[in-house]
Parts: C-alpha cells; structure tokens; sequence
C-alpha cells in the first residue's frame, strides 16, 4: 500500500512538471527512454519497484516517474506531507469524480494562454478570501439550479467581454 502511494505521489507531482513544459521540450524529452543507470541513487530507491520493467515502460511514463521522483526528493517534510495527504484525498475520489478532474484539466490545457493565465489570477484571488466567504460562495453555487449557473456564466462572461472592451485604447 505504502508503494502504491508513493507511485501515486510521483505521479501526481510531476503532472504540473509536465504541464509547465513547452509542448515541444516535453515531446523531445519524453521521446527517448530512459536508462535506469541515468536515475539518481535517490530515484532509483524510491522507483525500485519499477526496476525489473522499467526497459518496458514507455519513455513518457519512465519520465514522468524520474521526474516526480526528483520532485518528492527536493520536497521538504511540510511538502512530503501535503502531497501525500493531497494523494489520499485523490484516491477517495470516486472514479467517476476523478474522470470530470482529469477531463477539466485537460480543457483547461486547452485553453489560450491568456485564458489560462485569468483563470489562475481569478484562482488566487479566491484562495486569498477568508474561508467563511469562500464557503459561503461555494454554498450559493450549489444551491443554484443548473440553469441558474449557465445563466450566472454567461453575465460573468459578458462581464469580462465588456471589461476587455473597456480596457483597449480608443482609436
């Protein structure tokens, strides 16, 4: 179980590794398979279950591997804990739930890089609210029809087109 979480662990934290990459330097550096005689002594240790196969693996998985076993030995004990309590949150997750994250994770991907970079700011912003406000936001969310969302979208996005419109020079 503990190996199975660790392999979890890795994973997930070399997903934002991945993401952050340009898309050509992680295609080039995911294209060729890498010796495990390349691993660190850390990364081997903590891979060592993978030893035996790790020739089979596909380049993309042995460096997502390497590269979230990197991670977790950068990370200090506060870290270590936080990502795994993170993986045991991920792991409670009902299939079904963790498919919608994988799938808005991979829209969100998608996404210009502008779009990308508003989403964050609105992010952050949201995190620095006192958690009684965000709770309540998130109880008003979930208390509004479908409908009523979609409806709350399109003003927010309506919003935001004005907003642009307001914010380009006049010619």
């Amino acid at each position: 179980m503990k190996k199975l979480m660790l392999v979890g662990l890795l994973l997930l934290a070399s997903s934002p590794l991945l993401a952050a990459e340009e898309p050509a330097a992680a295609s080039a550096a995911t294209a060729q398979s890498i010796p495990w005689s390349s691993l660190s002594d850390e990364q081997r240790q903590l891979l060592a279950q993978f030893e035996s196969r790790w020739e089979r693996l596909p380049p993309q998985r042995q460096f997502a591997l390497s590269q979230g076993a990197e991670r977790w030995t950068d990370m200090d004990e506060g870290e270590r804990s936080r990502a795994s309590e993170r993986f045991q949150r991920w792991r409670g997750l009902s299939d079904q739930r963790r498919a919608l994250i994988r799938e808005r994770w991979s829209d969100f991907q998608n996404l210009p890089p502008a779009e990308q970079d508003r989403i964050r700011k609105d992010f952050r912003q949201y995190r620095r609210l006192p958690a009684t406000r965000r709770e309540a936001l998130r109880r008003q969310w979930q208390q509004k029809s479908r409908a009523e969302r979609q409806q709350m979208m399109r003003e927010l996005r309506q919003q935001r087109r004005e907003q642009r419109r307001e914010q380009r020079p006049q010619n």
